[in-house]
């Protein structure tokens, strides 16, 4: 019975990872924390921690952006049935903890990588990146309104 914990701390290099044909990991991954073996049931609970060198898909600026994500799972050494995707298997008492690291960095991740939240990116008509200056192009009219602007104007 009792408690038995076994201290992750192990860092990945996922250098040769590539997210939309770049390779953002360009500094190691570090998982950190343990796994439990508590009567039987065993868990894994880590926190992965890690920087991206990617590129804001608004305005294209280069950033890194730090993440932390929580790792939790339940280890089992035989699904049944009723077991669902909470429940990690585990043959042979071997965990590849390598591939469960990046299975969670990749769910993680956001559907767009922001160099911040409010980002104004760029003009589409000259490029200028509107976070940092504001360009002089003329606001594109909807042609339903530049015929009302038409009819004021006489």
């Amino acid at each position: 019975g009792g408690i038995t914990q076994i201290p992750l701390d192990f860092q990945f290099d996922f250098s040769k990872e590539e997210i939309d044909g770049v390779f953002p990991f360009t500094t190691p991954v570090s998982v950190k924390g343990e796994i439990r073996n508590i009567v039987g049931v065993v868990t894994i609970e880590a926190e992965i921690s890690f920087t991206l060198d990617v590129f804001c898909d608004r305005c294209a600026e280069p950033v890194k952006l730090d993440f932390e994500i929580p790792m939790v799972h339940g280890l089992v050494s035989s699904l049944n049935e009723d077991d669902n995707d909470d429940y990690i298997l585990v043959e042979d008492m071997k965990l590849d903890l390598l591939q469960l690291t990046l299975e969670d960095i990749f769910l993680a991740l956001p559907s767009k990588f922001l160099c911040r939240e409010d980002c104004k990116g760029v003009c589409t008509k000259c490029g200028a990146n509107l976070n940092n200056d504001s360009c002089n192009c003329k606001k594109d009219i909807d042609p339903r309104l530049e015929a009302l602007l038409g009819l004021l104007e006489d």
